[in-house]
């Protein structure tokens, strides 16, 4: 019987054998076909993984070139920035979610919440999880010590020492030099950018942006060999970067500081240009913002308050305030109306203070008028009646053409980001834009720069640097010369002669002059013992009055905007000027001795340059 059993379970193993032959040969093919997988399959990414965790490439940033006025003295210069950063691969040795971890020391040693780290890492490690993670930027020299002596603790963090700029003048100029930023989601997929890793500073605005490429340089790199934590073993291979090269602006520094102090705490702008070439001489837009906040580690926050602020100190008035021009578009008016043959020098017109078209009265600054006037003192007494006669003889379309001949209603091509174009009404725009037709009326308006009429501070500037030099529009220019690897770059002024006869810019240029030398002259303020100035004062409207009211009678945010344009030496200009105070009221109150500040100071310290050269 106990022989029986044993046979039988004999027979029974010996059955059940094949099975367990089976079994492991199974197990035996899938540990061969996860090998084969992960060793043919996924060779070549394991492989990349493995070199990436013993060999890693770090970018070496270039040191920005620096900007310099148009004499060489630096307005910016590079400083050493320290940027406490993270691998997320090394980290990952560790458990990073939990108590204690190098996120969480981490956070406690630089003061930022282990929340607000992950939320970092979470973003960058769908990118480039072998690439640097900047956690604290500008980090203070306390914190780089901790994170230095505690650093075996912590795999993966470490100390990224990066060139940064301080703009040695602060908000001086701000909207013309421009600041860094961090490289954006949407610029690192630029091929530009390419070899610059996430993180980055880059020109973000002004000619930190518009020139860019020329000032950043190009990356070097560092091929490096890690160990298991992270941590540098040697350098295998290294190639140096290439420093930006160095710009030199046609700014000219005290006259730029001389227009900003002019401005002060008004809202508005003041530029200048050089007519014989389109040179930015000053160019001032307040308020300002400071463009050493943007490469410092609160660069969000500042923008966020930046953007909130209710006098908008984001905008670059300079390029982007679109207001009427106000009597400073007289000169376009006289110059359409000697050039069709509408008018002479010598046509008189009869103010009494105002005109009746259609139903309506349209009034002269002056309550009782001018009297019998001729162009020329229609010019120097800024007479609107004058020009309310002019207009509706040249007709919406005539004043158009010549608005645009001047280079109105369309960007200057200065080369800086989000220029305006302004605006110059015809019949044929407001049927486009509005679906209406143009009334002779709204003509009216626009002979003395209000109604649909818009224009920027750097456009009028160009109007009357074009006055100065004879009827040449140059695009202004913001850029001497670069000094890149191959040496000097000589930017050179592109002129175009506009359609203007040369006697009618002379008799402009007198008229121009009467408005600062002569009595009556709407601006005086701005006579000056050092050199002639002419010039052409404008107050633009921004609500209408049914009577008149002085202007300290009202709230300041419903008064006029101020405008003056000038030149000097009249003679023979060395720098055109456009002064422009936001509700600053009458242009020859307000803006005319501003105008005069600049080109004095710009004048005074060109004599001396002058001197010194001939000695």
């Amino acid at each position: 019987m106990l022989e029986n059993l044993q046979e039988n379970k004999n027979s029974d193993i010996q059955k059940r054998l094949p099975y367990f032959g089976y079994a492991i040969l199974i197990l035996i093919a899938l540990i061969v076909l996860r090998i084969w997988y992960y060793q043919v399959l996924k060779g070549n990414y394991y492989r990349e993984l493995s070199e990436n965790n013993r060999l890693r490439i770090i970018k070496i940033l270039p040191p920005r070139g620096i900007i310099y006025d148009r004499e060489g003295i630096p307005l910016v210069e590079n400083i050493p920035s320290f940027d406490i950063s993270l691998v997320i691969e090394d980290i990952y040795i560790e458990d990073i979610y939990k108590e204690g971890d190098t996120i969480s020391r981490l956070g406690k040693f630089i003061g930022i919440p282990e929340e607000e780290i992950k939320k970092k890492i979470e973003v960058a490690k769908r990118k480039e999880p072998f690439q640097p993670v900047k956690i604290k930027e500008n980090a203070s020299w306390e914190e780089v010590a901790v994170i230095e002596a505690r650093k075996v603790d912590m795999p993966g963090v470490f100390v990224e020492v990066e060139v940064t700029r301080n703009y040695l003048y602060g908000d001086l100029g701000a909207h013309l030099i421009g600041h860094l930023g961090r490289i954006t989601p949407e610029q690192v997929e630029l091929e530009e950018y390419l070899n610059f890793p996430r993180g980055s500073l880059i020109g973000q605005w002004g000619i930190e942006k518009s020139f860019d490429n020329a000032l950043r340089g190009i990356p070097g790199e560092r091929i490096i060999e890690v160990d298991a934590l992270g941590r540098e073993v040697k350098v295998l291979a290294e190639k140096e970067s290439i420093p930006g090269d160095d710009i030199y602006l046609t700014l000219d520094l005290n006259t730029q500081k001389t227009a900003e102090n002019a401005l002060g705490k008004e809202a508005g702008a003041i530029v200048a240009i050089d007519p014989n070439n389109g040179g930015i001489l000053a160019f001032s837009s307040r308020p300002s913002l400071d463009p050493n906040m943007f490469s410092k580690g609160t660069q969000r926050q500042y923008w966020t308050d930046m953007m909130n602020n209710p006098i908008h100190p984001l905008m670059n008035r300079v390029t982007q305030s679109q207001v009427p021009p106000g009597s400073t578009f007289k000169i376009v008016m006289a110059a359409a109306g000697l050039e069709t043959g509408k008018i002479t020098p010598s046509t008189e017109v009869n103010c009494q203070g105002s005109i009746r078209f259609g139903n309506r009265d349209f009034r002269c600054w002056k309550a009782g008028g001018h009297g019998r006037v001729s162009l020329h003192r229609a010019i120097v007494e800024s007479c609107d009646v004058y020009f309310y006669e002019l207009g509706k003889k040249l007709g919406i379309d005539v004043i158009s053409k010549y608005a645009e001949t001047f280079g109105l209603g369309k960007i200057t091509g200065i080369p800086l980001p989000s220029e305006k174009t302004g605006l110059v009404p015809s019949t044929e725009w407001k049927n486009r834009a509005l679906g209406k037709p143009w009334f002779p009326g709204e003509t009216l308006s626009v002979s003395i720069g209000q109604g649909y009429l818009l224009v920027t501070p750097l456009q009028m500037a160009q109007v009357a640097a074009s006055v100065a030099n004879d009827g040449i529009i140059y695009k202004p220019q913001v850029v001497k010369r670069i000094n890149g690897k191959n040496g000097y770059i000589d930017l050179l002024p592109e002129g175009t002669k506009i359609q203007i006869n040369n006697g009618t810019m002379k008799f402009l240029r007198d008229a121009m002059a009467g408005v600062v030398e002569e009595p009556g002259g709407t601006g005086h303020r701005a006579r000056s013992t050092i050199a002639r100035i002419g010039g052409k004062t404008g107050t633009s409207q921004i609500i209408g009055m049914k009577e008149r009211v002085k202007s300290e009678n009202i709230p300041k945010r419903f008064r006029d905007h101020a405008w003056f344009v000038a030149f000097a030496p009249a003679e023979n200009a060395r720098i055109a000027v456009a002064s422009f105070v936001e509700h600053g009221g009458h242009g020859g109150v307000s803006s005319a001795p501003l105008a005069k500040r600049v080109i004095e100071e710009y004048i005074k310290n060109n004599n001396k340059s002058q001197v010194a050269s001939n000695k």
